[in-house]
């Protein structure tokens, strides 16, 4: 019998399906394109959601997609969502090159306008400043449980550098934009926007704080 592919990112970690009708993972959704590409994505305002930047790159055509193309589906499970909004307009960093995302990494997010908004402003969490050690979660629509809201709840920060933050939650491939969250004084908030899976457990997420 063949050996089971561990994918990047998983390593012996645990991971859970999570309530994306509950606090804290109310602003997390699907980032999906008419052209069948899909991602992870969350609010930071009522009508913004933030993902990685290398999910809209479209390698074919060396563009990124256009906003329209783009669909946000709040709440997403099993085929269900709360709510569905349509892009209207794509902010990238100009220092993010999809050619060479490693060196590039530190500006690898992408801020999507909606054409309207999804929630209340009560509803969006807070960001918050990392630290070495600091609890964290991380879950979004993974490749291999891409129809439902799958992760890690018991991971921290393992290392920061610059704005990138390493952390040892198992993830894989489709966490790509996925909110890192924080444990801070007041309770969970951002902490950054997950972009790679490393060849082991863990990754490493744009950190989102000043």
């Amino acid at each position: 019998m063949a050996e089971p592919i561990l994918l990047p990112g998983i390593g012996a970690g645990v991971r859970h399906n999570v309530d994306v009708s509950k606090s804290p993972w109310r602003i997390l959704g699907r980032v999906q394109t008419e052209l069948g590409t899909r991602c992870t994505g969350f609010l930071v305002a009522p009508s913004v959601i933030e993902t990685a930047a290398h999910c809209l790159w479209l390698p074919q055509t060396e563009h990124y997609i256009q906003p329209s193309s783009v669909h946000f589906l709040l709440g997403y499970d099993a085929g269900d969502f709360r709510a569905t909004a349509r892009g209207v307009r794509i902010i990238i960093p100009p220092g993010y090159d999809p050619h060479y995302e490693i060196r590039t990494g530190q500006a690898d997010h992408a801020t999507i306008i909606l054409d309207h908004p999804m929630v209340s402003n009560r509803e969006i969490l807070p960001s918050i400043a990392p630290s070495v050690g600091q609890q964290a979660m991380l879950a979004g629509y993974e490749q291999d449980r891409g129809e439902i809201a799958f992760g890690d709840v018991h991971c921290r920060i393992t290392a920061i550098r610059g704005r990138l933050l390493d952390h040892d939650c198992a993830a894989t491939h489709g966490a790509s934009g996925a909110p890192l969250l924080l444990l801070g004084p007041q309770g969970w908030g951002i902490g950054g926007i997950d972009i790679w899976a490393q060849a082991e457990k863990g990754g490493t997420a744009i950190r989102v704080s000043d």
